[in-house]
Order: C-alpha cells, then sequence, then structure tokens
C-alpha cells in the first residue's frame, strides 16, 4: 500500500511546473493569430450579472488552420468552453482568469474534477474558464467524428500547435467580451494538458503570465531525455519506499522471463498474473 501510494503522487505531482513572470498586460498590443475575424460572445455581460448557474456553455467560432492561408484554412468549427462566473471579482478589480486547457477528452466533467482551480477561486476572485481541445466532446472539426478522423488531410489540423492558437483565440476574445484587459491569465493542465500550458506560456508569454503544470513530461522528447529516464523516476520511487520492495521487483523480470521462455510459459504467467 505505501509503494501504492507513493506510485500515485508519483503520477499525480512530478514534475510539478510553476512558471510566474509578472507581466503588464493592459499596456500590450495582443497580436492576431489568424486572418479570420474574431467572433464576439451574445449576451456574455448579461449572464454574468444574472449569475443563475456556476458553470455556463459557450461555443466559439473557431478558424479551421491558424498557420496556412489555404481556401480551407478559412473553414470554421465551434469550438465549446465553460466559464464559471461564480467566484469572479469582475473585471474592474483585475481579479484573474484560471484557464484548464483541455487535453485528450471531453471538457464534460473537468468543471467538478479540477479541484485546485474551484478551491483556489474564492481566494483570489477568480474567473474559472475549461476549454475543450480540438476533435474532442463537441469541438469537432468538418461536421462529424467520421469525417474529421476519415484521412490524413483532416487529421493533419488535429495537433498541439493548432490547439494552443485554439486557445489563445478564444481567451483574446473572452477578454475582449468581460473587458478583462488587466485581468492576468493562468493556465492549467495535467499530463498532455500540462504541456500544453506549458508551451502556451512560453508560446503566448503576452496572453499568459504563468502555467501550473501537473504530472506533464514537458522535455521528454528524443535526444532531449536520456531514454530510460521514465524507468529510473519509477525505480527510484520505489526505492525510496523500500529497498527490499526494489530488489524483489528488480529481481523478478529475470524469472518472468524464465518461465515466459518455457513450454506453455505465457498461459502459466496469464493464470498466475490473471490476465485479461
Amino acid at each position: 500500500m505505501e509503494v501504492h501510494h507513493h506510485i500515485n503522487m508519483l503520477f499525480t505531482w512530478l514534475p510539478l511546473i510553476f512558471f510566474i513572470n509578472l507581466i503588464t498586460t493592459h499596456s500590450l498590443t495582443i497580436p492576431r493569430l489568424s486572418p479570420f475575424k474574431e467572433q464576439t460572445l451574445h449576451d456574455l455581460a448579461t449572464m454574468v450579472s444574472n449569475d443563475t448557474k456556476d458553470v455556463e456553455t459557450f461555443y466559439y467560432k473557431q478558424v479551421l488552420d491558424h498557420f496556412n492561408y489555404k481556401p480551407k484554412s478559412y473553414n470554421t468549427f465551434d469550438q465549446r468552453y465553460l466559464i464559471n462566473f461564480k467566484y469572479w471579482g469582475g473585471a474592474n478589480s483585475s481579479a484573474p482568469i484560471f484557464v484548464y486547457l483541455g487535453a485528450e477528452s471531453s471538457i464534460d466533467g473537468f468543471p467538478n474534477g479540477i479541484g485546485f482551480m474551484s478551491e483556489n477561486a474564492a481566494t483570489f476572485k477568480a474567473l474559472l474558464v475549461y476549454i475543450e481541445h480540438r476533435y474532442y466532446g463537441k469541438s469537432i472539426p468538418f461536421g462529424s467524428r467520421e469525417e474529421a478522423f476519415k484521412n490524413a488531410s483532416t487529421l493533419g489540423y488535429f495537433n498541439s500547435a493548432q490547439a494552443l492558437a485554439d486557445y489563445a483565440e478564444v481567451l483574446i476574445d473572452i477578454k475582449k467580451t468581460l473587458q478583462a484587459q488587466n485581468s492576468p491569465i493562468i493556465v492549467v493542465g495535467g499530463s498532455y494538458g500540462g504541456m500544453l500550458a506549458s508551451w502556451f506560456r512560453l508560446k503566448y508569454p503576452h496572453l499568459a503570465i504563468g502555467a501550473l503544470a501537473s504530472s506533464a513530461p514537458i522535455l521528454y522528447f528524443d535526444d532531449i531525455t536520456p531514454p530510460n529516464a521514465y524507468m529510473d523516476v519509477v525505480s527510484r520511487d520505489f526505492k525510496e519506499a523500500s529497498e527490499t520492495c526494489y530488489e524483489t521487483i528488480l529481481n523478478s523480470w529475470s524469472e518472468i522471463d524464465k518461465v515466459a521462455s518455457q513450454p506453455n510459459g505465457l498461459s502459466i504467467l496469464s493464470q498466475r498474473f490473471n490476465t485479461c
């Protein structure tokens, strides 16, 4: 149980990256990210004042391609995002905006699942925003999942660079609509979403003053990180919990290989470990 606890802690918090670099957002001119005209949210200010629900759902008319000028680049799709106005101190107070960058799943459950944001929102009087990643949930280009995942041509727009530009477009529009130019943005993410949060801070420093990335292998790429880096971290975690446990698990691999090499060895291992 102790080892299991340490593993859970490892996957949850390692590495924890927090970039903070204070800048004055109101003095910056935010550049356009694409040739497509910015969209505005209808009746958003009214919904803020009514505050009838904690979380509201919105859609931004997102451009398909932020980096090219081909005719297809101007196609659009509806990108979903959620806003919780409950704790926000308002634009006049320059209260911050906490933004969860969606990753490889629908955004539906995240307002209730990301405790870090809601637990800190009241203290900072923060606006909470959750943006869905393109090609997931209801943010599907080309009208349907079948068309979006049809071939290499349609899947070519399914990448992290486009996703980061999506987030930037949405946040520019939110700040413009709410007249919240002086509200600093901090982006948050976990795992792949944490990588996106860190990359967003690096690529769009004029939009986000900080990024919190939990369990995000930001630099885990070929020729940057040693090939056995992940195994080294996991092994060190076991060793810190129990040296005996570490040695037992380390020695088990050779025994498993020995059994697997025997006739019906794989069947024996399957029965012993109750694999499916």
